[in-house]
């Protein structure tokens, strides 16, 4: 993977020249003028999980197996707690640029970035560059069922259901399991699946999918998850764009966050600032929100949005490094859990404090595919070697 060191003059001023030159060679995504549609309406179901028994077994724990849960996973736990305003969400999806996949607000592009949800989730732990990767040849459901539950190969098929495409296992045989466990590291690792499952990339309501148990496999080798989740951000937005209608299955609750680290002063209501020493998840749940804004006044904050009026870089978001280039790829592919989508933050340079410029990003428009049938795995494995 490539790096650059995007906040300082000069390596700005190479990955510009860099830039130019590949957009002079390539071209852009589309031909020159044209113009995304982001006029037509698209009706987003933003349907959410039932999750006041995870926050309730959440609540039980005393502070020592809350310390086990933090030393092996990231901060999800805080957003049990978030209320995902449906108005905002509803309003913020009708200005997704599919094309080049970042919110276009009239002449203002941002976009949800790795180094920002890295932040945001406190992966310091994490390594940016071991990536998640679709594998060919992985253990079954049932044997990764059983690894993670320590339970035996009749209890879980007897728990495994079908929903629609793909395989799941419901949460109330999570949950019973979770309160009845002897082994206080698998109650911690059966509840940070079903926050995956649930909360994170919540497909079937209720139920965890089979998809899940696959990057949770990898988590133990401290792979990011964080490219995982803003790929299939991206990929869910994208569905829905084209449709025009949908229902977003990954994570309201995180896309919001980080709405609102960029907009502290929304309808003369300021937001409290963060700093890189707190766990911003948890300042965040605590800060008041405005949830009684209706879809149409949301609607008209967006259409008539500046560039003042955003918070470009978040003032707990210092970033040495910028991932922005893989390999053969002018841009960063992101492989999720179901699909792939590419990535593009040279398109939003001003969030890392740094001059924008047109960025090249020949490739990017089609290099978006889901996982079925055979024809995906040499893509996948180009995407994973880059």
């Amino acid at each position: 993977m490539g790096n650059g060191f995007l906040d300082r003059v000069e390596d700005n001023a190479a990955v510009r020249i860099w830039a130019e030159m590949t957009q002079h060679e390539k071209g852009d995504s589309f031909a020159e003028g044209y113009v995304s549609k982001l006029w037509d309406f698209t009706r987003v179901n933003i349907t959410q999980n039932n999750l006041q028994d995870l926050k309730e077994i959440w609540e039980q724990w005393n502070n020592k197996v809350r310390q086990l849960f933090y030393s092996n996973y990231v901060d999800f736990p805080y957003l049990l707690d978030m209320k995902v305003d449906k108005c905002l969400f509803q309003a913020l999806a009708q200005f997704w640029n599919l094309t080049y996949s970042c919110f276009t607000f009239g002449k203002v592009d941002l976009l949800s970035t790795i180094e920002e949800f890295m932040a945001l989730l406190w992966c310091s732990r994490i390594q940016v560059d071991r990536i998640y990767s679709k594998a060919v040849n992985v253990p079954t459901f049932l044997r990764k069922l059983m690894n993670i539950m320590g339970m035996s190969e009749q209890w879980v098929i007897a728990r495994i259901k079908q929903k629609g495409d793909s395989r799941c296992i419901p949460w109330k045989n999570l949950k019973d399991l979770i309160l009845a466990h002897p082994d206080v590291k698998k109650k911690v690792d059966i509840f940070a699946l079903s926050i995956y499952g649930l909360v994170v990339f919540p497909k079937a309501l209720g139920h965890v999918d089979e998809a899940v148990t696959d990057l949770f496999d990898w988590l133990d080798k401290r792979v990011t998850q964080i490219s995982v989740i803003l790929a299939e951000t991206f990929r869910s937005l994208n569905a829905c764009r084209r449709a025009g209608e949908g229902r977003f299955i990954r994570c309201a609750q995180l896309l919001l966050v980080w709405f609102h680290s960029h907009f502290w002063k929304v309808d003369k209501v300021w937001y409290r600032v963060f700093s890189e020493s707190y766990l911003l998840l948890k300042e965040i749940v605590a800060t008041p929100w405005r949830d009684n804004i209706s879809e149409e006044k949301w609607m008209a904050i967006f259409q008539n949005l500046q560039e003042k009026d955003i918070e470009w870089s978040a003032s707990w978001l210092l970033p040495d490094e910028v991932l922005y280039q893989c390999g053969d790829f002018d841009w960063v592919p992101l492989l999720g859990i179901w699909g792939a989508v590419g990535y593009a933050p040279l398109l939003v340079l001003t969030q890392y404090r740094s001059r924008q410029f047109v960025p090249a990003t020949q490739g990017l428009a089609e290099y978006e595919f889901s996982y079925k049938g055979d024809s995906y795995k040499k893509r996948v494995r180009k995407m994973a070697s880059a």
